[in-house]
């Protein structure tokens, strides 16, 4: 070991920047390498929280009650004893010791307390009738009434103790109850109380929500917002059903109504903390809790009685699909991004290999061992590559907080090994027994051995494998099980085989170029073609890098564009048009030459729109939805939006004969080929499909029949205006629609806003991100690879330019030499790369499920939209043309800085260059 150190130090010292090249290259790698996995962890666990976060409060909380036993006797001491707040509070302090990790409780939105079962009618002074008779009321006694609402008028309940036949107690209720109800601070509510006296119930105070969206308020809305029951007779009548709250400690009042009282405890979910890799012990915790050990267990606490309902595990259930769908897409990046990393840094030791191939070769002929050398080269390399990769899987930690550990470690340890072992396995190889110098070392004398056709045929094997299982199966099937890790490295295996495709077929037709070009005249294009063909042999890893990156590039750009390709479609299918304006009934006249006025519009359809056409077929259960409109500017627009389109004269209204429409497949089938009558007898049409087509603007779902405007008999205003125009905002245009629309009843939706809406969720939005940035990363180290391979050369090239000039070549020809050398190589790479990038795309397309990328919920006008996978032609062909430019511009810049030397700067005596 004390041999090792003093050359360690001496290499250290006399060749610094190579050192310092390979720190930067290590910490770079290790630092992305470490913060993909923390990243994917960070969005998944805040798709997760998001989840939690936007569902409905009833879903998120578990809720508990336990309801009293049979028989019911509202004067048993046990049962007042048990809707007292002493024991309520007690019993929730065990539920919640109970439950298991990771649920975690939020104890500001729990509650607990005792209500009726089901709501009661009640009369009083004042209060709104509807025409299904007076209000109904759910009373409810809950606990931390003062903590979480703000009182607007009067006073809280006084807390008195009630009994369950007290005659009187008071209560309070929300402002919007308050309002829609009629109920005002001394109203008194007389509730049923079977064949006693009613409980009279005195309005105390009105109060206001602190947080109305919270659980508190939310788990059962009508306790802050009253809302519509129906009766049971047809038709069904409508009347208010509000909330009267009472105070705990006047729980026991509630015991002897009509409608059993029952105690419950909600208890509110805090998903803070929580992360994706604990959706599997969440959703066994739940599991528990619903029909499990953990139940058991609470009703030995709590009581025999108890039940539980929530709907967390179906929020989890709806997460996991989403991220099982995300998650193989993802990973197709991942295994893109990693092997172009792979690539480069095995390519860098390729090249320290290659620069210090003489002094390898000079050590073992003087009787270096090969255990002994590759040690001290090992010791050289980890230097500088352990440091360099723990500081950057340090700043990703520290960076990307949230997420599991072990992954990044992994990740770093992979770096560090390929970091470290690409040199000495590079010396292993080619210095295992002495060579003599001055031979040839290119692809055209070096013949691939058994043991690397062998592992070709392998790689294609493979790749068939990966493309056959991902087209059958896709990335979707079986994602919650875990990534399929073939299927996510098809591309990288089809990027690799053509690699060593064409690495094979690479000298063949330079040497068919080179024949005719060497009957001329000038030596400088045969000359670049005959070196070209005699590229070295370890020009294979720079061009693996090269179309690893590419194919990676073209598919993570496919993917994009195909998910916002199918956003866009969605979203206009979805509006109709850039804009629309839509009513229940007709729109007031001066709506539609208001929004004309506003800045941006370029166009406003008017189309009359009426549900539940009569085909007169008998099968009226199948709605058909008629859609009256101008021809001509109707035409334009489905043309214009790709929904449909169709010559206007196909639906112009004829002086005689049947009225032609356009129809969808389903109405095309019931109204058949020839003239059919429909609709009611007052406006019955007679009709002729003149065209069938899938969509159309201003229907998102279902069938539909389009007429001319002009053929239906009456006055039919507009309900509905689809307005054209790409820079009209929503601002001005509500501000239009609400000056013209005096009754308020007119609705706006803009098609920004309905394409946004389908990136909701972090899991999609972070995904997209990680992906943007896995493919600017495979394109950055594509660039890395391209000047490796060019410094690789760069020695070689630079003795023969200086060779040549002794000879007469001049400073322009050699300039030109250098570049036309470089050129072939680059455009096989590029050309490669698109072709390659072009064929995975379309050969992997039916096995790529993005519609969870594109819309994470799903929904009936996405599922109308085909997503899949889009060729992009800037991701597939800018980073192709971009690696022959970037090639002949370093090219070039080699070139003139070459020929500025002096020759015999670069040519010594036995210089085997």
């Amino acid at each position: 070991m004390r041999a090792v150190a003093p050359w360690v130090r001496t290499r250290l010292r006399t060749a610094p920047l190579p050192a310092v090249a390979l720190f930067v290259l290590v910490g770079l790698t290790a630092f992305l390498c470490a913060a993909f996995p923390r990243a994917v962890d960070a969005y998944e666990g805040e798709g997760l929280r998001h989840g939690l976060a936007v569902a409905a409060a009833d879903q998120s909380t578990l809720q508990f009650t336990a309801a009293p036993q049979s028989p019911y006797d509202p004067a048993d001491p046990a049962l007042q004893k048990a809707v007292s707040p002493r024991e309520l509070s007690e019993r929730q302090r065990r539920i919640t010791a109970n439950l298991p990790g990771p649920l975690r409780v939020d104890a500001r939105e729990s509650a607990h307390g005792v209500r009726t079962q089901r709501p009661m009618r009640g009369r009083g002074p004042g209060l709104v009738e509807l025409d299904g008779g007076v209000p109904a009321f759910t009373l409810a006694a809950q606990a931390g009434l003062a903590e979480h609402a703000t009182v607007r008028s009067g006073r809280l309940p006084a807390p008195r103790a009630a009994g369950p036949f007290e005659p009187a107690t008071e209560a309070v209720v929300t402002a919007a109850t308050a309002k829609a109800l009629g109920i005002r601070v001394g109203t008194v509510v007389r509730i049923p109380r079977g064949s006693a006296e009613p409980l009279a119930v005195t309005v105390t105070g009105v109060v206001e929500p602190v947080r109305p969206a919270g659980a508190y308020w939310s788990v059962r809305p009508v306790l802050r917002t009253p809302s519509y029951l129906y009766t049971s007779e047809m038709p069904p009548q409508p009347y208010w059903h509000g909330a009267l709250l009472l105070a705990p400690e006047s729980a026991g009042a509630l015991l002897a109504l009509e409608e059993e009282a029952e105690p419950y405890w909600q208890i509110a979910v805090d998903p803070r903390g929580l992360g994706a890799h604990d959706l599997d012990a969440a959703r066994g915790a739940v599991a528990a809790v619903e029909s499990g050990p953990v139940l058991s267990e609470l009703r030995k606490a709590v009581g025999p009685e108890l039940q539980v309902t929530t709907g967390l595990s179906g929020i989890f259930e709806e997460y996991a699909t989403v991220r099982g769908a995300i998650g193989p897409v993802v990973s197709v990046a991942a295994f893109g991004v990693g092997g172009v990393i792979g690539v480069v840094l095995l390519t860098a030791g390729g090249l320290a290999a290659s620069r210090r191939r003489s002094e390898l070769a000079l050590l073992r002929a003087r009787g270096g061992s090969m255990p002994g050398t590759v040690g001290r080269l090992l010791a050289e390399v980890a230097v500088p590559a352990v440091p360099a990769a723990v500081a950057g899987s340090a700043l990703a930690v520290l960076l990307l907080p949230e997420g599991r550990l072990w992954p990044p470690v992994v990740a770093t340890v992979l770096v560090v090994v390929v970091a470290c072992g690409a040199l000495p396995l590079r010396a292993v190889l080619e210095h295992r027994r002495p060579r003599p110098s001055g031979g040839r070392d290119d692809v055209v004398r070096a013949r691939p051995s058994r043991r690397r056709t062998v592992a070709e045929l392998t790689l294609l094997a493979l790749a068939v494998a990966a493309v056959v299982a991902l087209r059958r199966r896709g990335t979707a099937d079986g994602a919650e099980q875990g990534v399929d890790q073939l299927v996510s490295a098809a591309p990288v295996l089809l990027g690799v085989v053509a690699a060593l495709v064409l690495v094979r077929l690479y000298p063949l037709p330079l040497r068919l170029a080179a024949l005719p070009l060497a009957r001329r005249r000038g030596a400088i294009g045969f000359l670049a073609l005959t070196r070209a063909g005699r590229a070295p042999a370890t020009t294979v890893l720079p061009l693996l890098a090269l179309l690893l990156a590419l194919v990676t590039t073209a598919f993570g750009g496919s993917v994009l564009a195909g998910v916002e390709d199918a956003r866009d479609r969605a979203a206009v299918l979805s509006v109709g048009a850039d804009a629309r304006v839509e009513s229940a009934g007709a729109l007031p006249k001066g709506v539609a030459e208001a929004v004309r006025k506003v800045p941006g519009v370029t166009g406003v359809v008017e189309v009359y729109r009426e549900t539940d056409l009569s085909l007169r077929d008998g099968d009226d259960a199948r709605g058909v939805t008629l859609l009256a409109a101008e021809p001509g500017a109707y035409a334009r627009l489905a043309r214009s939006t790709g929904l449909g389109g169709f010559p206007a004269d196909a639906l112009r209204k004829p002086e005689s004969g049947p009225l032609p429409v356009v129809v969808s497949p389903g109405a095309a089938e019931r109204l058949g080929s020839g003239p059919r009558t429909i609709g009611p007898l007052s406006d019955a049409l007679t009709v002729r499909v003149a065209a069938v087509r899938e969509l159309t603007p201003g229907l998102s779902d279902g069938d539909f029949v389009l007429v001319d405007a002009a053929a239906l008999t009456g006055p039919k205003a507009a309900t509905t205006l689809l307005v054209s125009g790409g820079s009209v905002a929503g601002g001005p245009l509500r501000a239009a629609v609400a000056g013209a629309d005096g009754s308020g009843e007119a609705r706006v939706a803009l098609r920004s806003e309905e394409r946004a809406a389908f990136a909701e969720s972090p899991v999609q939005t972070g995904a997209e991100r990680v992906y943007a940035v896995a493919v600017a990363a495979a394109a950055g180290y594509a660039v890395l690879a391209l000047l490796l391979s060019l410094l690789q050369a760069a020695p070689e090239r630079i003795a023969l330019l200086a060779r040549l000039r002794t000879m007469g070549l001049t400073r322009r020809q050699g300039r030109r030499l250098l570049v036309l050398e470089n050129l072939p190589g680059s455009v096989l790479a590029g050309a490669g790369g698109v072709l390659v990038g072009w064929a995975v795309v379309l050969v992997l397309s039916p096995g790529v499920d993005l519609r969870r990328l594109a819309h994470a919920s799903g929904g009936t006008t996405l599922s109308r939209v085909p997503v899949e996978l889009t060729v992009d032609a800037w991701s597939l062909l800018l980073p192709g043309a971009g690696v022959v430019v970037l090639a002949a511009g370093v090219a070039a810049v080699q070139a003139w800085l070459t020929t500025r030397r002096s020759s015999t700067t670069e040519l010594r005596v036995g210089d085997s260059r």
